[in-house]
């Protein structure tokens, strides 16, 4: 069976420069850990709010590591250099905005400031890439909102096969006739 690559990027000024450590990438490391039982390799960058370069690592993720999936987290709010959505744009072939619609749904259950939000998720090539929030506990949220979805999605598009640990999170698959 093949092992995925699943990139994950975060997207920050002050964790790029060491100011902070990068709990969010950390916490999304630790959620797939906790969701996958199918063999899987993190490929893992800490970049600036600038979005030729979020766009030049989303493509080298895509495009040259061959990674199934992109998980951003950082850079969705409203703030002038949240720019994770444009260059999440800018390198997807087809949106899929059903992602965003959900997580922002979900995190309205705990915040009232979600609305802010711009997360959005996109396909590259055959890989699916999805923008989450920066903050861990939002994180978690917005993954066990989405995820159940993203294996199929994988499926799809021909990657490999992502299992899940069912008794932490159930992907839905339909049924074979």
């Amino acid at each position: 069976m093949k092992k995925a690559k699943i990139g994950i990027v975060t997207v920050s000024d002050r964790a790029s420069k060491g100011i902070y450590e990068d709990l969010s990438g950390k916490a999304i490391i630790d959620t797939l850990n906790d969701y996958l039982t199918s063999t899987w390799e993190p490929v893992y960058q800490v970049i600036p709010d600038e979005q030729q370069l979020i766009e030049d690592t989303l493509k080298n993720m895509v495009d040259n590591e061959d990674c199934c999936l992109v998980v951003t987290t950082g850079g969705t709010g409203p703030a002038k250099r949240d720019v994770t959505p444009e260059a999440t744009e800018a390198v997807c072939d087809r949106m899929m905005p059903g992602f965003g619609e959900l997580m922002r749904a979900e995190s309205l259950k705990f915040v009232p400031t979600a609305i802010l939000s711009r997360q959005t998720a996109g396909l590259r090539g055959s890989s699916l890439i999805v923008n989450l929030p920066g903050k861990p506990k939002s994180i978690r949220e917005c993954l066990d909102a989405v995820f159940p979805a993203i294996p199929y999605c994988i499926d799809l598009m021909e990657g490999p096969f992502l299992e899940c640990n069912q008794s932490v999170i159930k992907e839905f698959r339909p049924k074979k006739k």
